[in-house]
C-alpha cells in the first residue's frame, strides 16, 4: 500500500512503544523508514522490543526509559531527544492504562494510576514536544489513541473513559490552536485489536477473536488495518486533515453504542473473581519485567 521509503528522514516518538498497539505501530513506521523512539517504564521490555524490531527491519530504535505521569521526566527525555538526535518530526500518544470495575470499587490511587498515565502523561509528552516545535518553527503531527468511547461513555471503565475524553478535546483544541504553526493532531479510537494485555484486563476469561465479538463486519481488527491508519495520519500529503477522531472498529459502536453493558449483570463473586485474574496478569507482567 505504501512505498517503502515512504517515513524516511522522519524522526518519531511512541509512548509505550514497547508492546501492544505501540510496537505494532513501531514496526509499520520502521519498515517505511522512520527512526524509531520509544518510551515506557520498563526499560527491559522496551530494549527486548527494539532489538527484535531492529533484527526484523532494520533501521534504529532508541529506547528511553521514563514514567509519563511526572512531567519532569517527561521534558528531560524530549530535550535529550533534541540533544543528542535532533528534532522530532511526530509524536504517538499510546501508552495508556486500564481495567474493568464497577465505580464504586474503584479507589483514588486507582483512578490516578490511568489519570496519571492516560491524561496526564498524554499532556505532558504533547506539551513538551509541541513547544519545543513551536520554538523551533518545526513543524510535527501528533496522534494519540483513544477508543470509541468518548463518543459513547462506557460504564465500569470510567477512569480510563474520562481520560480518554480529555484526550479527544485536547486534540480538537490543539488543533486549533498550534494549526498555524504547522502542527497537526489527530486520534485513532481503535476497536478490538487483540493484544493480550489489553484482553486480560478489560475481558478476563473470554479470548477476544472472529467469535466473540459483535460489529456489522463480525470480526475483530487485523493489526495491518490499524497500522495503516497510524501510517497515513503521520505522513506527509495530508496536511489539512487535523482536528479528527477516527473510529477503527468495524462501526461497532454504530451498532452497539456503549461498551461493558453487559457487565452489569454480574455478581458480586463474579467481580471478585475478575479482579483476581487483572491482579494476576498485573503480577505476570511485573515478573516478565525483571
Amino acid at each position: 500500500m505504501f512505498q517503502r521509503d515512504l517515513l524516511q528522514g522522519k524522526r518519531i516518538l511512541i509512548t509505550g512503544g514497547g508492546s501492544g498497539l505501540g510496537r505494532e505501530i513501531a514496526a509499520r513506521y520502521l519498515e517505511l523508514g522512520a527512526e524509531l523512539h520509544i518510551c515506557g517504564r520498563r526499560k527491559p521490555v522496551l530494549d527486548t522490543s527494539a532489538a527484535e524490531l531492529m533484527a526484523l527491519h532494520g533501521g534504529r530504535v532508541v529506547t528511553h526509559a521514563v514514567d509519563i505521569r511526572h512531567a519532569d521526566e517527561v521534558d528531560a527525555m524530549v530535550g535529550r531527544i533534541w540533544a543528542e538526535h535532533g528534532p522530532l518530526d511526530g509524536l504517538v500518544n499510546n501508552a495508556a492504562g486500564n481495567f474493568v470495575s464497577r465505580t464504586q470499587d474503584v479507589s483514588p490511587r486507582g483512578f490516578d494510576a490511568v489519570a496519571g498515565i492516560v491524561l496526564h502523561g498524554t499532556y505532558y509528552t504533547t506539551h513538551h514536544v509541541g513547544r519545543r516545535w513551536i520554538e523551533g518553527d518545526h513543524k510535527g503531527s501528533v496522534i494519540s489513541i483513544v477508543v470509541t468511547w468518548v463518543r459513547t461513555g462506557a460504564p465500569f471503565v470510567v477512569p480510563s473513559a474520562m481520560s480518554k475524553a480529555g484526550v479527544d478535546v485536547m486534540t480538537k483544541s490543539l488543533a486549533i490552536e498550534w494549526g498555524r504553526y504547522g502542527i497537526r493532531l489527530n486520534a485513532i479510537a481503535p476497536g478490538v485489536f487483540p493484544t493480550e494485555g489489553a484482553n486480560k484486563r478489560l475481558s478476563p476469561g473470554v479470548e477476544w477473536n472472529d467469535q466473540t465479538v459483535k460489529n456489522p463486519m463480525n470480526r475483530v481488527g487485523r493489526m495491518s488495518e490499524l497500522q495503516n491508519l497510524a501510517v497515513f495520519l503521520m505522513a506527509d500529503g495530508v496536511e489539512w486533515l487535523t482536528g479528527e477522531t477516527i473510529a477503527i472498529d468495524g462501526a461497532g459502536h454504530r451498532q452497539n453504542g456503549a461498551s461493558f453493558t453487559e457487565l452489569a449483570a454480574l455478581s458480586d463473586a463474579q467481580w471478585h473473581e475478575m479482579r483476581e485474574a487483572i491482579r494476576g496478569q498485573d503480577r505476570r507482567d511485573k515478573s516478565h519485567a525483571g
